[in-house]
């Protein structure tokens, strides 16, 4: 059976805000197992990025529970998230996010120093030559096309090993044959064995996961696993 990397009960985040308190998902239940490619699919302010950060570790929920490689974090406080984030999950976002004064290895190992890794260059190498980039490790981002950089960023998330990759519209400012290059990376990682959970506006690219989920307004309200 499956290892069961995280699961949620009735998982639920509002934000409050001065005048108003915004349900941003609400009631989700959801498992995701080991060697899972899951893309979470739905239209603008359906929840799709509230619900990635929350199983992310990235922001605290309101209520129900959320189990993350076995442990219970609904009530864990930011240096518990931090530390649960840290052993296991790995982020890929719309914008790049690269340091400009760094050369694109220095940016792939920037992951190590801040989990306190072994600064292994040769590994660092051999990821960037896996997403195609080995020819590009010492060019600074500005030098790079939009798919490199997202390359790029693939590659240091990669940088700690972790056992859950979360990607949000990561296709978002790519045209067409980019955004293909990156799902096709995304592709042969889950067939190697990472499990990767991916939110997408483009149903072209969400199609190619193997578990479908639609949110509308912060609820899941249907799942498909294509054939």
């Amino acid at each position: 059976m499956k290892e069961c990397l995280i699961k949620t009960e009735k998982l639920t985040k509002i934000y409050k805000l001065p005048a108003e308190q915004i349900r941003a998902v609400r009631d989700i239940d959801l498992e995701i197992f080991a060697g899972d490619f899951i893309s979470i699919m739905g239209p603008s302010g359906s929840g799709k990025t509230t619900l990635l950060d929350s199983l992310g570790c990235l922001t605290t929920i309101t209520s129900g529970r959320l189990i993350v490689s076995g442990k219970d974090v609904s009530h864990a406080n930011e240096s518990e998230l931090v530390s649960v984030r840290r052993k296991f999950i790995s982020f890929v976002f719309q914008d790049f996010l690269l340091i400009p004064s760094l050369t694109v290895l220095e940016n792939v190992m920037l992951p190590l120093y801040f989990a306190r890794l072994p600064q292994d260059r040769n590994r660092a190498v051999e990821i960037l030559e896996k997403v195609g980039l080995g020819h590009r490790i010492n060019h600074l981002p500005k030098q790079i096309s939009g798919g490199e950089k997202q390359r790029v960023a693939i590659a240091r998330a990669l940088a700690i090993s972790p056992k859950l990759l979360l990607a949000d519209e990561p296709t978002g400012n790519l045209d067409t044959k980019y955004a293909q290059e990156i799902f096709h990376i995304f592709k042969k990682l889950n067939q190697e064995g990472l499990t990767i959970v991916v939110t997408t506006h483009n149903p072209n690219l969400g199609s190619q996961a193997s578990r479908i989920i639609y949110l509308q307004d912060g609820k899941i309200i249907s799942e498909n696993k294509p054939n």
